[in-house]
């Protein structure tokens, strides 16, 4: 992309930011906050929400008047992040919050959480899969961390999806269940791609897609990066190993997709997966251009969009939806 392209690209960008600012200054209408006709309250659980877009995601679920389950590894910085909210809260504002401890890469930390939000709450009404961890800033694209990246990103948004469906509380409104990905995670990217044309091509195909594929893709990019014989030719070439596991979840969006698409009324869950942007976070060493704030945004509209619009299955940014 010349120099023109690329200005022309960043003011499209910054148009859309001016848009969608406009619109997350919308209140909802009374008809379309499905989640205040539930009682009790509405459950929503954020994973890794003790900072950054995790817990501006939390935040503002709960302003909108959801009972937030604000989960963080660290059960300390999970207090105080939930105290937090609850702190700065307006005075008018019904905010109900409060913290968990979970760790999505340990099994047993998401078993026992599951069964306490079964024992506690009855179930949930959304998931927001935000934990996350990248270990590469700026130039930076080291694979030290691979196993960790994908056990955390990938393999802890899969556990906490597979143990938190049969949780998800019937409701003539749906539940809804929100990936946090990125467009570095794009099957047939531009700048950032696999180079496998058939693995994309299958990845790409409904009927061709499948736990297996997915899995197996994991597990040969981690053999190569044990042997060392990895080679950004052919997997994504800016942050190779987070970009990976940003394609799986992508993928397994896609497909659990599928597998919920034929629920009857009353028992439907939605689920998607969105890019953020480039946020102002630790994770991204405060590089980013967009707020935290504006990064959590797609991702709250997402979980409170309402059943009529029926989204399902589908890849969003800035609020609109954009290719696998």
């Amino acid at each position: 992309m010349g120099k023109k392209g690329k200005e022309a690209a960043r003011e499209r960008r910054e148009r859309r930011r001016r848009e969608v600012t406009l619109l997350r200054a919308l209140p909802y209408e009374p008809h379309q906050r499905w989640w205040d006709h539930l009682s009790p309250r509405a459950v929503a659980v954020v994973t890794g929400a003790n900072r950054g877009m995790g817990f501006e995601a939390a935040r503002q679920l709960a302003l909108h008047g959801l009972h937030v389950v604000l989960t963080s590894r660290d059960a300390a910085k999970g207090q105080e992040a939930a105290a937090r909210i609850l702190a700065e809260a307006p005075g008018e504002a019904r905010v109900s919050v409060e913290w968990r401890q979970l760790d999505v890469a340990d099994a047993a930390s998401v078993e026992a959480f599951a069964a306490w939000a079964l024992e506690t709450h009855g179930g949930i009404h959304v998931l927001v899969n935000n934990a996350g961890v990248n270990f590469n800033k700026g130039p930076d694209n080291s694979v030290d961390f691979a196993e960790l990246v994908i056990e955390t990103n990938y393999y802890g948004m899969k556990r906490m999806t597979d143990a938190m469906i049969p949780l998800m509380k019937p409701s003539p409104y749906g539940a809804r269940i929100v990936n946090v990905s990125s467009r570095l995670g794009r099957a047939n990217g531009r700048r950032n791609r696999i180079g496998d044309a058939s693995l994309r091509d299958k990845l790409l195909n409904d009927d061709c897609l499948s736990e297996q594929l997915i899995d197996e893709m994991i597990k040969r990019f981690l053999e190569q990066v044990r042997q060392g014989t990895w080679s950004s030719n052919q997997w994504p070439q800016m942050y190779t190993d987070y970009s990976v596991s940003k394609l799986a979840v992508n993928a397994y969006t896609r497909l659990v997709s599928r597998t919920l698409s034929d629920r009857p009324e009353g028992q439907k869950i939605y689920i998607n997966c969105f890019c953020p942007g480039w946020v102002k976070t630790d994770m991204t060493g405060w590089e980013g251009n967009i707020s935290a704030e504006e990064g959590a945004d797609t991702g709250v509209w997402l979980a409170l969009l309402p059943c009529e619009q029926g989204t399902h299955g589908k890849f969003f940014a800035e609020r609109r939806e954009i290719s696998f």
